[in-house]
């Protein structure tokens, strides 16, 4: 039996290797619910104003991102590396 650390492996690989844009919108129609999508959207367009350096209250404005979610994509972008590497490219 996979452990859940090689199950998301497995899934981090698929999607890594999927190059086509309808090929990635179907593969997450498949695993994600429209509502699961469109929080991962608000979330990226979240992190692309922080980087922009919008506040906290532009952003709000500008999106339907809760302030305590909004306050994870914020810590995300500071201190991870996903964000900051994949949105500035």
């Amino acid at each position: 039996m996979e452990t859940q650390e090689q199950k998301k492996e497995a899934l981090y690989e698929l999607i890594a290797q999927t190059t086509d844009k309808a090929d990635v919108q179907a593969l997450f129609e498949d695993l994600c619910t429209v509502k699961e999508i469109e929080n991962m959207a608000e979330r990226i367009f979240a992190a692309q104003l922080l980087l922009e350096g919008k506040t906290y209250q532009q952003i709000m404005a500008q999106s339907n991102i809760s302030s305590a979610t909004l306050s994870r994509v914020s810590r995300c972008v500071q201190y991870g590396t996903g964000y900051a590497r994949l949105l500035r490219k």
